[in-house]
């Protein structure tokens, strides 16, 4: 059975924790404030969910996502990810992570500079385009008319491959967006954050995300425009 490792067990965390059991996988989750304190959301998974260190997570998920706050990045454990598929989540708020410069001018993304932290890994952008009630909500079967697409970025064909047979298993058809140096166009205050899988920023009245649609306002991004903060913030 395939595990997935969970470095980061917020919002985004624990309910794509819960989708991936659900869809039949088997779970460890990790944070940085130890195994213990996951105990309540182990118990609620149940016999297929397990904590551990970070370390332990990355070494145990056959597939990891790493969902932490931009600021903490470097922390994620190198060694035990080499060779393996990492899916981030991750988003830049200055308000919270403080100003990066090689963000600021628009010189990386948030996805690279986790690559380039995590060189022999592979990482796929995904799951940070939507707020996490959304997600829980908006998972359907495959071939299903009112299915939710979600962008992919990455530099790797087979990494992108495996997460996008990832989120079909937990109810989304994937959109492949480009490399990881393109995955601007799918951060904070572009067009395709948030909204797109609201209706009227209810989640509880879905209008999920079309592929054209997504494609289409992944395609008018602006990157030398100011974006507009958007919120709710898809992980906390």
């Amino acid at each position: 059975m395939t595990t997935i490792g969970l470095i980061g067990s917020g919002n985004i965390g624990s309910t794509v924790a819960r989708l991936a059991v659900d869809a039949g996988y088997d779970v460890v989750l990790s944070n940085s404030r130890g195994p213990e304190t996951l105990a309540d959301l182990v118990a609620q998974l149940g016999p297929h969910a397990r904590a551990a260190t970070a370390a332990e997570a990355a070494e145990a998920g056959d597939l990891v996502l790493v969902t932490v706050p931009l600021h903490a990045y470097r922390d994620v454990p190198v060694e035990p990810l080499v060779g393996k598929t990492v899916m981030d989540t991750n988003n830049y708020y200055p308000d919270r992570d403080g100003h990066v410069d090689a963000l600021d001018r628009a010189e990386t993304t948030t996805s690279s500079l986790l690559a380039e932290h995590l060189p022999q890994s592979h990482v796929v952008k995904v799951f940070n385009t939507i707020f996490f009630v959304a997600l829980a909500q908006l998972g359907r079967a495959s071939g299903a008319d009112d299915r939710s697409t979600l962008p992919v970025f990455g530099d790797d064909a087979g990494a992108k491959a495996e997460v996008t047979a990832f989120l079909d298993a937990v109810g989304y058809d994937a959109l492949d967006a480009g490399t990881l140096e393109e995955s601007w166009r799918a951060e904070n205050g572009r067009p395709v954050y948030v909204m797109p899988y609201a209706s009227d920023g209810d989640v509880t009245t879905p209008a999920p995300g079309r592929a054209d649609v997504v494609r289409d306002l992944l395609a008018r991004a602006d990157r030398d425009g100011d974006p507009q903060p958007a919120q709710p913030m898809p992980q906390g």
